[in-house]
């Protein structure tokens, strides 16, 4: 089994800062592609931001300049740092995560998700 765990939401006034953490636990080879999606009240779930193995990364037009992903693959852990946030970036944030669990076993797995709240 391979789990993804998320750390810190919280509820933040408009213009502050959070960092999210997801690490991942279990039978782990490798790990490809790390992303983090946020899904509103009544919206479908979105990609904010994909980073590589190699550290390649890409945003949501929204984020861009605010958001940072950054990874560090000793850990199997992805970071989320949020900067400047607004109201609309309130979400469930969930961390996605392509794992190979060995040569021949890849799987996409998704953590249970953290929520962020920002006030006005």
């Amino acid at each position: 089994q391979v789990q993804l765990v998320e750390s810190g939401g919280g509820l933040v006034q408009a213009g502050g800062s959070l960092r999210l953490s997801c690490e991942a636990s279990g039978n782990i080879l490798r790990i490809a592609n790390m992303a983090w999606y946020r899904q509103a009240p009544g919206k479908q779930r979105d990609l904010v931001a994909v980073i590589t193995s190699g550290g390649s990364t890409n945003y949501q037009d929204s984020v861009k300049g605010r958001f940072t992903i950054s990874r560090d693959n000793a850990k199997n852990t992805v970071y989320l740092q949020m900067n400047s946030l607004k109201p609309e970036d309130t979400a469930d944030y969930y961390c996605n995560a392509d794992v190979w669990r060995d040569l021949f076993r890849r799987l996409e797995v998704w953590g249970q998700g953290t929520l962020v709240t920002v006030s006005s």
